[in-house]
């Protein structure tokens, strides 16, 4: 039902497959769509990736840019980071939170090679990369040279053109083939295969109708041959499914709903479970990895 692997970060290998790993999201900026604003203080940011860590997290996932639906130059509230605004809003926090905790295993949420290479000299094991080596020509050549682990993430074009795109027919096929391009490419830029996490992107450039059969066939992603990462937390479809009285409830209040999808994720043999809801999740998680370890 789930693969076994090792991922090689460098410096260490984590199991993936003997239970489900949790990535605690920490958004430092002021626009993200679940909780913008209210870690960009890199104090109250510590604060919180210490309490995810004590809640069980087992890697931090630090972000500095938003990647929300129409956070881009075109949508005035949310334009495009600078990479030095975004290392001036991650390496305080990384720096301060490898510091508090040498053992934390931190992710760095960019598709910018320049701040994966500063984030991984700081401390950084993982560079999650929301546009599968897609958007910055050098991250492929920056993370095979930084030899640290990579998620590799499907988008379906810029987050400005995510309300525009047209309707796909089967976005499980589309979303598969774009993995597999992203991998190959991985793969040729000389980042090892066991170094590579797959993503399908709930959210990123998918209709709401268009999420449900990602998570409903999960279990095919599994045929590209790499672990496989799953990220539905607190995503609009997860508030169109839970929606009361035809109203679809705010992010915030989507954790119910979020912590059903990663259930059904980790059914369907996800390795590793992106959320904001730490605490909650690791409980279902090690319920559903209890039942996954008998079949």
């Amino acid at each position: 039902m789930r693969p076994r692997f090792e991922w090689d970060l460098g410096s260490r290998r984590l199991p993936l497959g003997p239970r489900t790993l949790i990535m605690g999201v920490l958004n430092v900026t002021p626009d993200s769509f679940s909780d913008g604003g209210r870690y960009l203080d890199p104090s109250s940011a510590v604060d919180h990736g210490l309490q995810l860590l004590d809640e069980g997290a087992d890697i931090i996932d630090i972000g500095g840019e938003s990647t929300r639906p129409g956070a881009s130059a075109g949508d005035q509230t949310a334009a495009v980071v600078s990479q030095e605004e975004e290392l001036r809003r991650v390496l305080p926090v990384l720096r301060e939170l490898k510091r508090r905790r040498p053992n934390a295993v931190i992710s760095i949420d960019t598709y910018k090679s320049a701040v994966a290479r500063a984030a991984v000299q700081a401390g950084a094991e993982v560079v999650n990369d929301v546009s599968g080596l897609r958007w910055d020509a050098e991250m492929a050549h920056a993370i095979g040279e930084l030899g640290c682990g990579a998620v590799l993430m499907h988008t379906r074009g810029r987050p400005d053109e995510w309300r525009s795109l047209p309707e796909v027919d089967d976005m499980v096929g589309l979303v598969r083939d774009g993995l597999r391009q992203s991998s190959e490419v991985a793969l040729e830029a000389g980042i090892a295969r066991e170094r590579i996490v797959l993503d399908p992107g709930f959210g990123f450039g998918k209709r709401f109708e268009e999420n449900y059969p990602l998570l409903a066939r999960f279990e095919e992603f599994h045929a590209l041959g790499f672990p496989l990462l799953a990220g539905p937390s607190r995503k609009s479809f997860v508030g169109r499914a839970t929606a009361r009285d035809g109203s679809t409830i705010q992010a915030d209040q989507r954790v119910i709903g979020s912590v059903a999808a990663a259930v059904i994720a980790i059914m369907k043999g996800a390795h590793v479970m992106r959320v904001h809801d730490v605490r909650e999740t690791v409980e279902a998680a090690a319920m559903a990895d209890a039942i996954v370890g008998v079949q």
